[in-house]
């Protein structure tokens, strides 16, 4: 067999199965799933679900991947024609093929040949597309939330847990290496017992509301304060048409309302298929907070915010914040604004220390100091006082860079979106039969998040979690 496996580029590079650790992997796998892992020519083939914007990530970060890892795109689905079409295009750019294209979910994963699945559609989509993935005996790359269904959440967890299929949540921060870095320091004692983890995301756009509307309308036309938001929206055409795809189909369930492409299009906006910033951003908050403490569900959640800058006919907040305590006993709390991006930021509050991040999501620039621990217990009397800016603490704060070796320097933006480490950390995981990095356990935890916090911002309850029977309730357990 001419095997050209993937190479483990990164910092923490270690040696991929060659020839004879291919006879070895072999050996502990049933010849049928050897050689469906594998794929024809030795490489891994991956289908693409959901051909929105999302979904032009994806197939290009299959493509980054495939520089180090036999994988690549060859099939997409999506139920619009256009995105399909659009899709198709950029796969036979990057891979010099022609992909086949389906319009039904079924037709794809009738192809005994596709090895794995990346699933890119709407918020309250992902699990029931995940189960029908895992039950057709693929494996699965699903985005963030992993549900915002409670119910749909169980039981995609179960599904997944009962299978053999390896599947990869989208929230790519958990293998990120400064991600990772921060827990190991805080797992080391380092800032003490954590009390309060803060995170603030901010913008100062319309976020969602003009994703994949072809109009011609620049961001700088779209902040003149000027424009008549509701005369322009509801009046603007779309390239979407009810004939070019199938409105029951894409609703999955959800109650019949009549066709608009609005909806379709940016479905983050409605409360019927996505809770918006929570299931968006707090995903990926809540998860490093996971990762970062070692829990796996919040104690309470509540959460409060409004629509304040973009009136526009959107149904989600603009602006939120929620206060999510766990049983580890420490508070964590998570903010974002629409209407202004002055320097977003991550703080983690120890009693002997503090690491602060700069940035939004995913931002890679961490320090660690002994700045606001127990030797600092009023700022008035031990702690220091500062008369300009920008901040240098004095060097008594013990204030340095978080660094981690071999990794990209870091800044305050991160690796992108498309960065190709997660996505080859599933393909190594496809190889191995291995669990990969962010697992269902990992999305069910985040997920409860979530519904939790846009239940708590629709009903204005403080909602608290049951872990004995996994149920949502008003009182504390």
């Amino acid at each position: 067999m001419n095997s050209q496996p993937c190479v483990k580029d990164g910092f923490d590079r270690r040696t991929f199965v060659k020839q004879a650790g291919g006879a070895l992997l072999a050996a502990s796998m049933d010849a049928r799933s050897y050689a469906r892992v594998l794929g024809a020519n030795d490489r891994i083939r991956i289908g693409q679900l959901g051909c929105g914007q999302r979904s032009e990530g994806h197939v290009h970060m299959v493509q980054l991947a495939s520089r180090t890892c036999p994988v690549e795109t060859v099939a997409v689905c999506d139920i619009w024609s256009l995105a399909r079409e659009r899709r198709a295009a950029q796969v036979k750019k990057a891979f010099n093929l022609e992909p086949q294209s389906y319009q039904y979910l079924e037709d794809m994963l009738a192809r005994k040949d596709i090895d794995g699945v990346m699933i890119a559609t709407g918020d309250f989509q992902h699990a029931k597309l995940c189960i029908d993935v895992v039950q057709a005996g693929k494996d699965c790359y699903v985005e963030k939330p992993f549900a915002n269904v409670l119910g749909e959440a169980k039981q995609a967890r179960d599904v997944v847990k009962a299978s053999k299929q390896v599947v990869q949540m989208g929230t790519q921060h958990r293998t990120e290496p400064y991600i990772l870095k921060v827990g190991e320091i805080i797992r080391s004692g380092r800032i003490g017992k954590v009390v309060h983890i803060e995170q603030e995301w901010n913008v100062n756009e319309e976020r969602w509301r003009f994703v994949e509307s072809d109009t011609g309308i620049s961001p700088q036309m779209l902040m003149d304060e000027s424009m008549e938001w509701k005369s322009w929206l509801y009046g603007r055409k779309s390239l979407l048409k009810e004939e070019d795809t199938d409105w029951k189909r894409w609703l999955l369930g959800k109650p019949f309302r009549p066709f608009d492409p609005h909806v379709y299009l940016e479905f983050r906006l409605y409360k019927d298929f996505s809770s918006g910033i929570f299931d968006q951003w707090l995903s990926h908050g809540c998860d490093m907070v996971h990762l970062w403490t070692e829990e796996s569900y919040p104690e309470s959640v509540t959460a409060n915010g409004g629509i304040y800058i973009w009136d526009d006919g959107r149904e989600n907040p603009d602006t939120c914040v929620a206060a999510i305590t766990y049983p580890k006993g420490f508070l964590y709390t998570y903010k974002t604004t629409f209407g202004n991006s002055y320097r977003s930021f991550s703080r983690i509050q120890g009693r002997n220390g503090t690491i602060m991040n700069y940035g939004g999501e995913g931002a890679s620039l961490f320090t660690v100091s002994d700045e606001g621990g127990r030797k600092e217990y009023d700022p008035n009397d031990s702690g220091p006082v500062y008369t300009k800016v920008p901040i240098v603490p004095p060097a008594r704060e013990s204030e340095t860079t978080v660094e981690v070796p071999g990794a990209p320097l870091p800044d305050s933006l991160g690796p992108g979106d498309d960065d190709a480490g997660h996505l080859l950390n599933w393909l190594y995981a496809m190889r191995d039969r291995k669990e990969p990095g962010a697992t269902v356990d990992h999305g069910f935890s985040h997920s409860i998040v979530c519904i939790m916090a846009a239940e708590s911002y629709r009903t204005g309850k403080r909602l608290y979690w049951n872990p004995h029977n996994e149920t949502i309730v008003d009182q504390p357990v």
